[in-house]
């Protein structure tokens, strides 16, 4: 008979084993699956985060502009700022 025996992969178990291999199995994978979507909500999190820090810094890049100067020249400025609202609250709630 030659050396080389076939491990088919299995081992007999009783039934306590089994059952906790079961519970092991089943507690491994409900922790795999919540830390995906902790990772998935986390990921969604920080997109908003960028999108609106892009979307604020143009508006204060441009406030820094000439500051030798007084005043701001800003013609139809509630339209501006009620779009730039609209855009703010877009982002807010995932749009």
């Amino acid at each position: 008979m030659s050396d080389d025996i076939f491990d088919f992969g299995f081992t007999a178990v009783d039934e306590s084993e089994l059952e906790a291999v079961q519970t092991a199995q089943k507690k491994s994978a409900e922790i795999g699956t919540s830390a995906a979507a902790a990772a998935e909500t986390a990921k969604n999190k920080q997109d908003t985060l960028d999108s609106l820090y892009n979307a604020i810094v143009p508006l204060l890049n441009n406030l820094k502009l000439n500051p030798e100067k007084e005043y701001i020249y800003w013609p139809q400025r509630i339209d501006k700022v009620e779009a730039f609202e609209s855009k703010l609250l877009e982002i807010y709630k995932g749009k």
